[in-house]
């Protein structure tokens, strides 16, 4: 059934905890479809055309990149808000600006810019994802950062560790961070994006791994959430056997999937609700445990999935020679503008040459480059180094 009003343990619009700088409400819009919209319009949103998801840019076009894979995460969490009668545009803010800290080149660009800034922090992209929000967005005269709502900031940060916690509770205690020192859960929102990230990427890097050739169709079979799908489909439709039809095949076997695995959190999200008797958004943060879940089977089902893909495709070959490219590329680049940081764009130069400490300097250094597209990662890599480690088409 789909509800048509807000749980009441869902994040109320008119009862956010609100913004960092006051902001007179706007006459037509929540405060959280204007968080949506400030997402939408940033710099950083439109820069994840450019930013690998498994496959950089030169690869293939039809390969998804960190905006395609933000708007599928936004799709199916409002798919799952709506039944649950969860604050949708909540939900959609979060989704949408969950990578937005994302370094160029996947997970690799954000290992070694970790590596780099082992001695002055460290760097993970979902803090970063929130310094881009509060701080790093520069469109208003009044502040830096977009200025969002606390319930957004709240949940686009997914993971904290306890020094990083300590941190942002010192620049804003009882703040984003404070559940990380007090136990306490994410909104109902919050949890719900972090679910439809992992269901939007299992399922989409399945799509891009048969799609590129690196993993097929048959090595699928031993996976059992495709393989139940893939035979059910193959029974209902059987002339979708046939080479020319495969595609067909795989986008009505991952439909499938993706259906079951949202009616499975719906469900399952629904029984953890009514057990938990939360009443109160207030009593969803106080809960013990997450409420936005598979059941154990799903789970299962899904790590399984992952465990494939981790295996099968992000380790693979060929993915892994392009990713060993781009970990040099994100070292050189980093070593090269904290010897000379006038090679940066002038503000992050700025911010470095002003710098009270390494630590500050190297911090402005690892913001200009997780900023960066793959593509102009790979144009400055060459710029500055004379070497090209992926092909021209990337450039």
């Amino acid at each position: 059934m789909v509800a048509s009003v807000l749980s009441p343990w869902a994040s109320l619009p008119q009862a956010t905890r609100g913004r960092r700088y006051a902001e007179a409400a706007a006459p037509t819009r929540t405060e959280h479809q204007r968080d949506r919209d400030r997402i939408v319009h940033s710099s950083a949103f439109r820069r994840l055309v450019y930013k690998t998801q498994v496959f950089v840019n030169h690869e293939g076009d039809l390969f998804r990149t960190r905006l395609t894979h933000s708007l599928e995460v936004a799709q199916l969490g409002r798919s799952i808000a709506r039944p649950l009668g969860l604050n949708e545009d909540l939900v959609e803010a979060i989704c949408l600006a969950h990578d937005l800290g994302h370094t160029p080149f996947g997970h690799a660009g954000q290992d070694e810019l970790n590596a780099c800034m082992q001695d002055f922090g460290g760097f993970e992209h979902n803090l970063q994802s929130l310094r881009v929000v509060d701080a790093l967005e520069e469109r208003y005269p009044q502040y830096d950062g977009l200025n969002l709502t606390f319930e957004t900031r709240e949940g686009i940060l997914k993971h904290c560790s306890r020094a990083n916690a300590l941190k942002l509770e010192a620049q804003e205690p009882h703040g984003v961070a404070a559940r990380f020192l007090t136990g306490q859960q994410t909104s109902l929102e919050g949890q719900l994006a972090n679910l439809a990230d992992a269901i939007a990427y299992n399922a989409h890097d399945v799509d891009d791994g048969v799609r590129s050739g690196l993993i097929s169709l048959e090595q699928l079979q031993s996976v059992p959430l495709f393989a139940h799908f893939y035979t059910q489909t193959l029974a209902e439709y059987p002339q979708l056997a046939q080479p020319h039809a495969q595609r067909r095949l795989l986008y009505e076997t991952i439909r499938r999937m993706l259906s079951a695995q949202v009616y499975d959190v719906i469900h399952t999200t629904r029984l953890h609700i009514a057990q938990a008797g939360v009443q109160h958004v207030d009593d969803v943060r106080a809960c013990g445990q997450r409420l936005v879940r598979f059941s154990d089977a799903m789970q299962t089902q899904s790590q399984a999935l992952k465990h494939f893909l981790f295996h099968h495709l992000y380790r693979h070959e060929q993915v892994m020679h392009t990713m060993d490219a781009a970990r040099q590329m994100v070292r050189e680049l980093f070593d090269a503008y904290m010897a000379q940081p006038s090679m940066m764009k002038p503000r992050f130069a700025w911010r470095a040459q002003q710098a009270a400490s390494p630590a500050a300097r190297a911090r402005a250094v690892a913001d200009f480059v997780a900023g960066m597209t793959d593509r102009y990662a790979a144009k400055e890599h060459v710029r500055i180094t004379g070497q090209q480690l992926l092909p021209a088409a990337m450039n």
